[in-house]
């Protein structure tokens, strides 16, 4: 009598196990973010203009002085420490562009740089005979993402519902052009020493219970909404 209730107990967890669910199934998120594809990078980058000089020129031409300048102006704000003058010999003009640079210096002093900060260097151009430029270059942080219009897939195959694979690269390169100074991507900036008068002044009149605002210039509107 034991036995066959052991055995119909036996049979009927058999058949509960039986219609059990044995199979395990994950579901999980399929990494498709354009910020991980097309990532911004901070790198090493060289900026630089030409300043073509003819072989009758002595010094910068107008147009060619407001480059100049632009470009010193660029220099500082990139805060970098030194700048270079390229002059090309052993073309025709190497005379006038040895000229030109030497107003080329004149400038970028005029203009605040320093001249311990300034390189001056031949590069060749040999039978050049055209107006060889002044090259003036300086190396800084960018930030930039890889080329964009690149198309490994084919657009038509959705069946995993993701993004092309160009989607959001253009989007990335703009955001990268806006970005001020590269450096901020790296790390934050220090903070600026607190404003130790006005701190005194808050201070003072919350101990007296008075208004810590401060207030409003004469120049500023006063908007009834």
């Amino acid at each position: 009598m034991a036995s066959s209730r052991r055995g119909l107990a036996l049979a009927a967890l058999t058949l509960f196990a039986g219609c059990a669910n044995v199979h395990h199934v994950e579901v999980g998120a399929v990494p498709d973010d354009y910020r991980t594809r097309h990532p911004i990078v901070v790198t090493q980058a060289e900026t630089a203009i030409d300043i073509p000089v003819s072989s009758s020129e002595s010094k910068l031409t107008l147009s060619s002085r407001s480059r100049v300048e632009e470009f010193a102006m660029r220099f500082r704000a990139d805060k970098v420490d030194s700048i270079r003058v390229l002059v090309p010999f052993g073309s025709t003009n190497e005379h006038a562009a040895e000229q030109v640079s030497r107003d080329v210096v004149r400038v970028l002093q005029k203009h605040r740089i320093g001249r311990s900060q300034i390189l001056v260097a031949p590069y060749s151009a040999v039978g050049d005979t055209g107006p060889t430029p002044v090259r003036l270059a300086y190396s800084t942080l960018v930030a930039q993402t890889g080329p964009c219009g690149r198309w490994p897939e084919d657009l038509s195959e959705t069946s995993e519902n993701k993004n092309y694979y160009n989607f959001g690269c253009a989007s990335q390169q703009n955001l990268a052009a806006q970005i001020a100074d590269p450096r901020d991507l790296l790390g934050p900036r220090g903070m600026d020493p607190s404003d130790a008068q006005r701190r005194t002044n808050v201070i003072e009149k919350y101990r007296k219970g008075e208004l810590t605002a401060a207030e409003p210039m004469e120049a500023e509107s006063d908007y009834d909404w």
